[in-house]
């Protein structure tokens, strides 16, 4: 049986190097962290693994075993086990319960490395960011981001330095379809919708509803098209925003993994799929086959439907509507590539070009 339960500050704090986060910050990470149940003779985690999670053993004996031999143990609540178990990549012993039951903390290694990283480098705490206890959740889930696991940690300072805190009040409307893009938000506190004006719906279809620690407003800051969508305060709230050219030099750069057309077509044979996120009128004229075709603004609603094991090279035109699928897609944990300069290096330009003459 594994059950699990609210971890307390205290239990974090008998721990390295979670004793030296700041008050603040070790609240935030407590209220992400529940204390896990394991029974005797269970694995904890086996050798050779390589999942990057980080484990503390807070209660009970665990046994490593190597090669199927018992070759040490810890006990919770000793000097031992105040630090990380067997932390290092690939796992070289497996770890197995050997009294009644353990309690131990499963932690993603890296959202805590990221959080560590912030913890020790930044020059405020995150109360200084809110004025309420619950302040630091908005940015906990922003660092549980697998996005924000590949910015360099000296971004991740500037970004929050450089961010600016706006509230607003239930019915405004953060950002308008067909307006130039000009910040990046990540959401404090309250929901926003996002809605998408049609020729046949000029109310908006409903394409998401966005919480505490989601963002949004990078399509066009990264494709340098008119806002996509319109998004909506559907509570009071507050916002972080960042300025397009702070997002552009801090986040977008360090995170888009750009390939040339023969680096794609080995990724697509290696078993990742074209991901087309052109109109479907330009998609019906010419598009790779067994591509999926998942619009720019549908892009987020469809998430669900897309695979995370595969990985997805976003193609479109000429690189700017995919760049921005593909910043979307790295911020759900998704492997993204970009084709740089995107249909237009391929041998399905020449339909492109015969569309242009037409």
């Amino acid at each position: 049986m594994n059950e699990s339960s609210t971890v307390e500050l205290k239990t974090l704090r008998a721990f390295s190097p979670l004793d030296g986060l700041r008050n603040e910050n070790l609240r935030a990470l407590a209220r992400k962290t529940t204390l896990r149940d394991l029974g005797q003779g269970r694995l904890l985690f086996k050798e050779g693994d390589t999942d990057k999670r980080t484990y503390f053993l807070v209660s009970g004996v665990v046994e490593f075993l190597a090669d199927g031999r018992i070759v040490g143990s810890v006990k919770g609540g000793t000097s031992e086990a105040r630090h990380a178990l067997a932390p290092v990549l690939p796992r070289r012993c497996a770890a197995r319960v050997a009294s009644d039951r353990i309690e131990y903390l499963s932690l993603d290694s890296d959202m805590l490395d990221v959080l560590i990283t912030w913890d020790q480098t930044g020059t405020y705490e995150v109360s200084d960011l809110s004025e309420s206890d619950a302040g630091g959740d908005w940015m906990t889930a922003l660092l549980q981001n697998r996005a924000f696991h590949k910015i360099p940690p000296a971004n991740l300072q500037a970004v929050f330095m450089r961010m600016q805190r706006v509230t607003h009040a239930a019915g405004d409307t953060v950002i308008r379809q067909g307006e130039e893009g000009d910040y990046f938000y990540v959401i404090v506190s309250g929901r926003c919708a996002v809605s998408r004006e049609t020729p046949l719906n000029r109310e908006g279809i409903r394409l998401a509803e966005l919480g505490m620690g989601e963002s949004f407003g990078e399509e066009s800051l990264i494709s340098g098209a008119a806002r996509n969508a319109t998004v909506t305060m559907l509570t009071d709230g507050a916002l972080m925003r960042l300025s397009k050219d702070d997002f552009n030099a801090l986040l977008n750069e360090p995170l888009l993994r750009w390939v040339d057309y023969e680096e794609a077509k080995e990724i697509i044979a290696q078993g990742g799929r074209w991901l087309d996120v052109r109109l479907p009128s330009e998609y019906e004229h010419c598009h790779f086959e067994q591509s999926i075709n998942v619009p720019l603004y549908f892009v987020r609603l469809k998430l669900k439907a897309l695979d995370p094991a595969i990985p997805y090279v976003a193609i479109c035109d000429n690189g700017h509507r995919s760049s921005a699928a593909a910043y979307i897609l790295s911020e759900r944990g998704f492997e993204s590539y970009v084709l740089r300069g995107g249909i237009a290096v391929t041998e399905l330009a020449d339909s492109l070009v015969a569309t242009n003459r037409a």
